[in-house]
C-alpha cells in the first residue's frame, strides 16, 4: 500500500461488515487508525488483531444519541481529533409503496439518513482543518426499482445533504463528498425482507445491466473511499462518485 492515509484518524459506522469493514480495512492498510463503530462487532475482531494499535472498535447503534455520544468520547479520549468520517451505517427494506407505513418510513429514514447526519453533527467540533466528510449513498437514487422507494428517497436525503454541506464546511477546510454505490456482492440484501427465490430473480435482472457482467466488490467501494479521503481529492467537494458498474448509464 502506499500510504496515502498516514497518521490519518478516520471514524466509519457500520464498520463491521460489507462496505463498512472493507473500508475500515483499507484505510488501516493505508496507515490510517480507525474508529470502527457497529451494532455487532464481532467481525471486526481479526481487523484489530491485524491492526492492535491503529482500530478501536465501539459497539453501538447510530440511532441512539447515548451511543453515538460514546462513540465521539471513545474517538477524542484517543485520538483528540478526527480528520475522517465516514457514515456508512445504513439498512435497506423492500418494501411496496402500499405498504410503507409510517413506522416503516422512520425506520428507514433513522438510520439512513438521521443516523448518518448525527454522526457528522456530533464530530463536527472535532474534524481537523483539511478534514473529510464522506456520505454513502447509492446507485437506486438515479433510477426506478420496485420496493425500493423509501429506501431511495433516504439516501436522496443523504446526498442532498452531503452537497450542501460541502458549501457550508468548506470554509472550515472540510471537504464533504459521496459514494453511490451500485449493486455490491455482500449480505446488506439478505435483511431486505425479500424471500430468496425473489431476491435471485432480482440479482439475475440486475446483472443483465453490469458492465463487467457481475455485482461489484466491497473493495471497489472501499477503493473509491480511500482516494476521496486522500489528498489526492484535494480539490474535489460536492461530488457523489456513482460506482455501479455502468447501471445507470442506460
Amino acid at each position: 500500500m502506499s500510504q496515502k492515509l498516514l497518521n490519518k484518524v478516520a471514524v466509519v459506522t457500520g464498520a463491521s461488515g460489507g462496505v463498512g469493514l472493507s473500508i475500515a480495512e483499507h484505510y488501516l492498510a493505508e496507515g490510517a487508525k480507525v474508529i470502527g463503530f457497529s451494532r455487532n462487532t464481532e467481525n471486526l475482531g481479526a481487523v484489530s488483531a491485524k491492526f492492535p494499535d491503529n482500530l478501536v472498535v465501539v459497539a453501538g447503534d447510530v440511532t441512539n444519541s447515548a451511543d453515538l455520544q460514546r462513540l465521539v468520547d471513545a474517538a477524542v479520549a484517543r485520538f483528540g481529533k478526527v480528520d475522517i468520517v465516514v457514515p456508512n451505517a445504513g439498512i435497506v427494506k423492500v418494501v411496496p409503496f402500499a405498504d410503507c407505513t409510517e413506522e416503516v418510513i422512520n425506520h428507514q429514514f433513522s438510520v439512513n439518513f438521521m443516523g448518518a447526519a448525527q454522526t457528522v453533527r456530533a464530530f463536527l467540533p472535532y474534524i481537523n482543518e483539511g478534514g473529510v466528510i464522506l456520505f454513502i449513498t447509492t446507485f437506486s437514487t438515479q433510477v426506478g426499482l420496485p420496493g425500493f422507494s423509501v429506501y431511495s428517497a433516504s439516501k436522496a436525503a443523504v446526498k442532498s445533504l452531503a452537497q450542501n454541506l460541502a458549501a457550508e464546511l468548506a470554509p472550515q477546510k472540510i471537504r464533504v463528498n459521496s459514494i453511490a454505490p451500485g449493486p455490491i456482492a455482500t449480505p446488506f440484501l439478505s435483511g431486505a425482507g425479500v424471500p430468496p427465490e425473489q431476491l435471485q430473480a432480482f440479482a439475475g435482472y440486475i446483472t443483465a445491466r453490469l458492465m463487467p457482467g457481475h455485482f461489484g466488490a466491497p473493495e471497489d467501494i472501499a477503493k473509491t473511499a480511500v482516494f476521496l479521503a486522500s489528498d489526492d481529492a484535494k480539490n474535489i467537494y460536492g461530488q457523489e462518485i456513482v460506482v455501479d458498474g455502468g447501471y445507470t448509464i442506460g
